[in-house]
């Protein structure tokens, strides 16, 4: 069973959106420098203004993001390795996810999330791609 199929399961799904919500708090708190310093300002207003937000958030892009990285992870599978093979494809297994956030802002009625959106995009697959470790520990714990 794959995390997609896995996040199907209503007995699974709380536990996989909460670990993954632990990796989105992970990945930003171990951001540093004057840009690691903007993420965390940015993410600590946004978790302050509307609460709940990361995990609605984490809830509804998840699903699809799985579907677009489970082949990553079953190649490596094939492989032995998957974990391995994630991180040494980080720069399409981050494109395979970002182009989930991509299509949901291009449906977005909001000109000021686009505009948000595609400011930050471009600094987004670098951070994405630094995540990919904790996704493969993600994928090993709940889509075997």
């Amino acid at each position: 069973m794959g995390l997609a199929d896995a996040l199907k399961d209503d007995s699974k799904k709380a536990a996989i959106i909460d670990d993954a919500v632990k990796l989105v708090d992970a990945e930003v708190a171990g951001k540093s420098g004057l840009s690691g310093f903007a993420v965390k300002k940015g993410y600590d207003a946004v978790k302050s203004i509307k609460p709940g937000f990361i995990q609605e958030a984490v809830s509804r892009l998840l699903p699809d993001m799985a579907v677009k990285i489970e082949p990553f992870w079953d190649a490596g599978k094939k492989d032995g390795a998957p974990k391995a093979h994630l991180e040494k494809n980080r720069s399409q297994v981050a494109d395979a996810m970002l182009s989930v956030t991509d299509q949901k802002v291009e449906g977005a009625k909001s000109n000021l999330v686009k505009s948000t959106y595609k400011m930050l995009r471009g600094s987004a697959k670098k951070h994405v791609e630094e995540a990919i470790p904790r996704v493969g520990g993600l994928l090993e714990k709940h889509g075997g």
